[in-house]
């Protein structure tokens, strides 16, 4: 029998994306549709101005949109709240007895929360005890990262054991991170544009330091992260160039190896959304690329190509992994697979 889910901001982008992946999971059925007011009472072909390839799911096409009301609907939850909504809206959920799979920022750097990448820091689900304890809460919050932040964790996660120090990152951000209608037409076609807000970089040097860390998070990995984001004409799939700094200096073969051999607790289990492999290295010069690649593994994987030595830190490569999916929606998706698997939901 499925698990009942709900969608919290189902309306946009990524709230699409989560009913997209949904429609069809061995696992669970989505049963209610929650987003703004300007949207309550309406059927949801009404309120959602369909942006994907791929066509609304007929299940929810005549669901009504409900208000985002703490106490309602099932238990489970999907977020794909905006920040501004998410601050407040998720802790009253949780507070209510739910359990919030989380997309939003808010709640990811705090120290009772996990800032989870199944593959990575499964472990860092430990910390749910004492976050209903702290926090009073019958229900929980997990969260996924930054849509950046999940790549580029994915990608060091498998350097530790050669003793990940520095990290110089520069992404390449797909349009479709912006949501819709995102950045206008003028500005990014033929362009790239140097900056990001929201607190990109920031995100992306402090998350993955709480992801890769210890006790459940609670200790950040040792490590220096400098990032610099760009917003690039790409519809989907965001693309980084990442230089390290390795204690043990491995080889590029050696390099290589750890992330081809990498595997986690989701394949282990072979969780539904689970990319066989995590990361997938690419022997070509001119791989990945966003249009051939981020859709690998259902959008799942992480693809990382040109790994090479670097003549100011040790190794350098390019990374990519699709950002509405394994940096979104799939992302929390992933994560409630795990919970469940755990026995948590």
């Amino acid at each position: 029998m499925r698990i009942e889910v709900g969608v919290l901001g189902a309306t946009g982008m990524v709230g699409q994306q989560f009913i997209s992946r949904l429609s069809k999971h061995p696992w669970f059925n989505v049963t209610w549709l929650a987003a703004s007011e300007r949207s309550e009472g309406k059927a949801y072909v009404e309120a959602a101005p369909w942006r994907l390839a791929a066509p609304m799911p007929e299940a929810v096409r005549d669901l009504k949109v409900v208000g985002c009301v703490p106490g309602r609907g099932p238990k489970v939850v999907f977020s794909a709240l905006d920040a501004k909504a998410a601050d407040e809206l998720e802790h009253g959920f949780a507070a209510a007895g739910h359990i919030v799979l989380s997309n939003a920022r808010s709640h990811r750097m705090d120290p009772l929360v996990p800032l989870l990448i199944p593959e990575v820091n499964a472990d860092h689900l430990d910390v749910l005890p004492a976050q209903r304890k702290g926090k009073g809460w019958p229900g929980a919050i997990v969260t996924n990262p930054n849509c950046a932040a999940v790549v580029l964790a994915m990608a060091l996660a498998p350097l530790r054991p050669f003793g990940l120090r520095r990290v110089q990152v520069t992404t390449m951000q797909a349009v479709s991170g912006a949501g819709y209608p995102g950045v206008p037409s003028l500005d990014i076609l033929g362009n790239i544009i140097p900056y990001i807000g929201g607190g990109e970089e920031d995100k992306i040097e402090r998350e993955t330091l709480k992801i890769l860390g210890t006790d459940a998070g609670r200790t950040e990995y040792p490590a220096v992260i400098s990032a610099q984001v760009t917003r690039v004409p790409v519809v989907d799939g965001h693309s980084m160039t990442v230089s390290a700094d390795l204690d043990k200096r491995p080889t590029v073969d050696d390099v290589v190896a750890a992330l081809r051999s990498f595997r986690g607790k989701p394949q282990a289990l072979e969780l539904p959304s689970a990319p066989m492999p995590p990361i997938l290295v690419m022997d070509a010069e001119t791989r990945p690329q966003p249009r051939l690649d981020a859709d690998l593994g259902g959008g799942m994987t992480v693809s990382v190509g040109r790994v090479r030595p670097c003549p100011i830190l040790t190794h350098k490569f390019f990374a990519l992994g699709h950002n509405t999916i394994r940096g979104a929606a799939g992302a929390s998706i992933l994560n409630a697979e795990l919970m469940k698997a755990d026995g948590l939901l």
